[in-house]
């Protein structure tokens, strides 16, 4: 099953394996290089639980396989890599833990997709295993190069255009600053002909 090529924990790689019937399944391999986090575990979410199949059942776990890959490549928007936090509670008193987005990614990059992911799925029986149908490694190596892989090419991204609101606010702000450059560029010149005045009439 495994290719020797793979240099990762192979333990890891194929743990729970055996508990998946793996019959009629699909292998859908994502690239994570340069994906936006959360657009890309939404898509993940749909594909593990079947929604992209018309026999999709919400009491049936028809998800395809989902191999993951460059996970340390992931991106995220704005400040989210210092502003997001991770917390967990150890069960001591005041034994709060806090780990950042950033911190996590050098850590481990591929338990970011895996809570974003699993955050994404209803919290019923059929979670866990959806869960070991998901398989992220950190580089583009994976034990599973003698499965059907299929590529899954990742929707485009749509770009929202600017609300009118935001854009009259910024229309307005342009029209200011062109005002007060003006009126600076007329009190430099008024000043200016002041200072000329004098010497004149002398």
């Amino acid at each position: 099953m495994a290719a020797s090529s793979f240099n990762g924990n192979m333990k890891k790689a194929l743990a729970g394996l055996r508990r998946i019937s793996l019959e009629g399944l699909r292998w859908r391999v994502f690239d994570a290089k340069g994906q936006v986090l959360g657009r890309l575990a939404s898509q993940i979410s749909t594909v593990i639980q079947g929604k992209d199949k018309p026999t999709y059942a919400p009491n049936r776990d028809d998800g395809d396989m989902c191999i993951v890959l460059n996970a340390k490549d992931i991106a995220v928007t704005g400040r989210k890599l210092t502003n997001k936090f991770y917390r967990w509670h150890t069960g001591y008193i005041g034994h709060l833990k806090e780990r950042s987005l950033k911190d996590q990614l050098a850590k481990d990059p591929t338990e970011v997709i895996r809570k974003a992911v699993l955050r994404m799925l209803p919290r019923n029986k059929l979670r866990d295993d959806r869960d070991r149908k998901l398989r992220i490694f950190t580089g583009d190596e994976h034990p599973f190069h003698d499965r059907p892989l299929e590529p899954y090419v990742m929707p485009p991204r749509q770009v929202r255009e600017m609300r009118p609101r935001a854009r009259r606010a910024i229309i307005r702000a342009q029209k200011k600053a062109e005002q007060q450059q003006q009126g600076d560029t007329y009190l430099s010149r008024k000043k200016r002909n002041k200072e000329v005045e004098p010497e004149v009439s002398v």
